[in-house]
């Protein structure tokens, strides 16, 4: 009989959890502060966008900025009533 004892026995290993993307966490925290923006959300996404589009050229993203400016403003009256 050909016994092995388990120290010999190669035992697998579970694959080692991959690593997160530097800052992974911060962009986590940042997706939770985009979703208490409630309805004013996809408004600061297109904001985003602009200013990555245009290599963050904040004079043509105005509308965008206007418009979640607006939406914030809006959102902070009703939550005040």
């Amino acid at each position: 009989m050909n016994h092995q004892s388990p120290a010999n026995r190669s035992e697998a290993k579970p694959p080692a959890p991959a690593p997160q993307p530097l800052h992974q966490t911060d962009a986590d925290e940042d997706d939770e502060n985009v979703k208490q923006l409630d309805e004013c959300s996809s408004l600061y996404l297109l904001m985003q966008d602009c200013v990555v589009r245009t290599n963050k050229d904040w004079k043509q993203c105005q509308p965008e900025v206007e418009a979640l400016r607006e939406c914030y403003e809006r959102r902070k009256e009703r939550k005040g009533q």
